[in-house]
């Protein structure tokens, strides 16, 4: 059975780990507009690779194409550079421009 550290004098250090734990850097995931990629690729991307609803993935493609860049999400960074690796190869498997770029929270 293990002891309680308290019982080894090692209490303050168990405090001061406990303290020093953050939360992750957020980072945003930005899609870009291009002049080549489909509408409904860019739909299709959303629904596959960020699990939006169909209307909310339509609303976010729209903002894309008007103001020429769109927040997709916030995650932590390696959730957001998979997912900028995804969109970028799928996208490349279907000789699609596409681009997303990470920026901090």
């Amino acid at each position: 059975m293990a002891k309680d550290p308290k019982e080894y004098g090692n209490s303050d250090v168990l405090e001061n780990i406990r303290e020093e734990l953050k939360e992750p850097d957020m980072w945003k995931v930005v899609l870009l507009n291009d002049d080549y990629t489909p509408r409904d690729f860019v739909v299709e991307i959303l629904v596959s690779i960020f699990h939006k609803a169909p209307i909310e993935a339509t609303k976010i493609m729209l903002e894309v194409h008007n103001k020429g860049r769109g927040m997709v999400g916030i995650y932590p960074y390696d959730i957001g550079r998979t997912k900028v690796a995804q969109v970028t190869q799928a996208a490349r498997e279907r000789e699609f421009p596409l681009k997303t770029v990470l920026e901090k929270a």
